[in-house]
């Protein structure tokens, strides 16, 4: 047995679950036999062993480390964005003062 992880559509709102199944097939029509035809959103995707393993809550020292380097990597894409705009709008300045 091999455990495939499936997007379902319940009541409107769309989960993942895992399917314990021989094959990809298999779990296929097991989600569909028990969710319905038209609620499984994506194909069965095998999961390996540390995808399905079981995540530990972070204590709280460990979640505020995480906080911060999540604020970091936001920050950086927001900076990376606002250069790109600045970058397009001086192009578009440059297109305007040429015509």
């Amino acid at each position: 047995m091999y455990r495939y992880q499936v997007s379902i559509r319940v009541k409107g709102l769309i989960t993942k679950t895992i399917i314990f199944a021989d094959s990809e097939i298999h779990a296929r029509l097991l989600a569909q036999y028990q969710y319905g035809m038209n609620n499984l959103i994506s194909p069965p995707h095998k999961l390996g062993i540390s995808e399905a393993g079981i995540i530990k809550p972070l204590n709280p020292d460990q979640a505020r480390i995480k906080s911060m380097k999540d604020q970091v990597k936001r920050t950086q894409q927001a900076i990376k964005a606002e250069k790109a705009r600045q970058n397009i709008k001086a192009g578009q300045k440059q297109l305007a003062n040429l015509t």
